[in-house]
């Protein structure tokens, strides 16, 4: 087996692109060792103790028009994708 990518351990997540929840970090709440071609870069995003939106399935019209603020006010920074926090909060808070 391949020898694991030093920061894959610093980060302490599983593997490339797999976002984990970093309760102790005093101000980012995830981290993610993104990967996209040969370009690795370890990102910290989302605001710690802020929950983004609850789950789709029974949302209220705040949290709705919270989730659309949100896609909306980000999305040039969303759509530059892996290498960017906000694809990443999108995917994982939003």
């Amino acid at each position: 087996m391949a020898k694991k990518d030093p920061r894959l351990e610093r980060a302490g997540v599983d593997g490339f692109n797999k976002p984990k929840r970093t309760p102790g970090h005093p101000t980012k709440s995830h981290v993610v060792v993104a990967k996209e071609g040969d370009q690795i870069k370890t990102i910290r995003f989302g605001q710690q103790g802020v929950s983004g939106s609850p789950k789709k399935k029974g949302e209220s019209a705040a949290d709705k028009s919270r989730r659309e603020s949100f896609k909306a006010r980000h999305a040039s920074n969303i759509k530059k994708g892996k290498m960017s926090a906000a694809y990443w909060a999108d995917k994982v808070k939003w």
